[in-house]
């Protein structure tokens, strides 16, 4: 196979086994090739840039940062970046996350070599790569995701910077109330506290500003 037929993968996970692991079932195939590795995400972004990959497969949770959140700064590099999410487990707020903010795969670490081959065939040819089980798993919780008006309401007042109590006393409701809304708020966002609700809630056009 001649070398431009070649797939480019840059790998960025700081799991010895599991990059060792990928590489040798990587390095097997005839048409891809690693042309970098990285084990945190600074590295990795600096390597993308310098390697211009076909497919990056970027580890979720990365010593130094949360790959659903540098997914944006490798499209703003390379608006064709390919990105393929490799997560320890599949949870859903995650992978819609990825998914919206524009990786191509969400794959777990216990995935099959034939599986993980696939991924890169997959996505290296502008597919989008979802495993069924993790398919299943965003289909179940799809309506969960939504906000409910009363939360979209109170996730205004959260951007706003309203304490529960400003937030009761305004909208007629008990502080109980507020604080049930806004667990499921999190819940839902896939977020541990207001600010990084807030956050997420301008970034996905969720709430009004000004």
């Amino acid at each position: 196979m001649s070398m431009q037929n070649l797939i480019s993968i840059l790998l960025v996970e700081n799991q010895t086994l599991t990059r060792i692991g990928i590489k040798t079932v990587l390095e097997a195939q005839s048409d891809i090739e690693i042309v970098g590795e990285a084990l945190s995400g600074a590295k990795g972004f600096e390597l993308f840039k310098q390697t211009q990959p076909d497919v990056t497969i970027l580890g979720l949770r990365l010593p130094d940062s949360c790959a659903v959140d540098e997914i944006e700064n490798y499209l703003a590099e390379n608006n064709r970046a390919k990105i393929i999410i490799l997560a320890e487990h599949a949870g859903d707020a995650e992978i819609s996350r990825s998914l919206k903010k524009g990786a191509f795969g969400y794959i777990c670490k216990d995935v099959s070599a034939d599986e993980l081959v696939k991924a890169i065939r997959v996505v290296n040819a502008g597919k989008k790569y979802i495993p069924s089980e993790i398919a299943a798993i965003l289909s179940e919780n799809l309506a969960q995701e939504e906000l409910t008006p009363a939360e979209l309401k109170i996730l205004q007042v959260i951007v706003e910077g309203q304490s529960n109590k400003e937030i009761a006393y305004n909208l007629e409701i008990s502080e109980n109330t507020v604080k049930t809304h806004v667990k499921n708020i999190l819940g839902k966002l896939g977020v541990s506290d207001r600010t990084s609700a807030a956050t997420v809630a301008i970034k996905r056009g969720l709430v009004r500003i000004g």
